[in-house]
This record gives structure tokens, C-alpha cells and sequence, in this order.
């Protein structure tokens, strides 16, 4: 928000191949209650308690993914629910080390 993003670079989703269950940090808590920010306070930030979000990993190689058809549906998934979380579309998927490992999906 305070950037102003319109579009995500998503980098390293081949690195999540390997998990069973992927977790997406969604919000932060204190004293058991969500509070809507990052804090910027080291002291209160040692405090805090992450909320997660557990997604299904997908076990399966995506090295070799070049466009959005050829990721898994549970990596198509994990994609759109960072996109509703952050509420910003990924534009660019990295699926390995090389330039040709990005996807660009619009």
C-alpha cells in the first residue's frame, strides 16, 4: 500500500515443490488479538504471534513450467491466494534460476 505495487513478482515457487503443506503468514497478532500492521517496533514485534494460512503443497517439479497452464492447480491456487491476501496480482511467477524460468502471466 504504501508503494503504491501494482503487479508481484513472485520468485523461488520451485522451491516450495518439495513441501506437503506450504503456510502464509496473514496476519499478526498480539496478546491474541489481529492487529492490522506490521509493527515496526523491535520490542513489540518480539511479541508478536503470526497467523497462518496452511495451503496443500503441490510435490510436483516446476522447474520446467514456462507459462500458467503448465504450473500445478494447487501451485495456481497458492498464487491467487497470495494475490487475495495482498491484494495485488503476480505478474511475473520465477519457477528457477535462469531468465527463462519466469512466467509472465499478463
Amino acid at each position: 500500500m504504501i508503494n503504491g505495487f501494482t503487479a508481484l513478482a513472485l520468485t523461488k515457487l520451485d522451491i516450495l515443490d518439495v513441501l506437503d503443506e506450504i503456510k502464509i503468514g496473514v496476519a499478526y497478532k498480539l496478546g491474541g488479538k489481529r492487529i492490522p500492521y506490521f509493527p515496526a517496533n523491535q520490542e513489540i514485534l518480539q511479541k508478536v504471534e503470526v497467523e497462518y494460512e496452511t495451503m496443500p503443497g503441490w510435490k510436483t517439479d516446476t522447474t520446467g513450467a514456462r507459462k500458467w497452464e503448465d504450473l500445478p492447480p494447487k501451485a495456481q491456487n497458492y498464487i491467487r491466494c497470495v494475490e487475495n491476501h495482498v491484494g495485488v496480482p503476480v505478474k511475473w511467477v520465477g519457477v528457477g534460476k535462469s531468465r527463462e524460468s519466469m512466467i509472465q502471466l499478463f
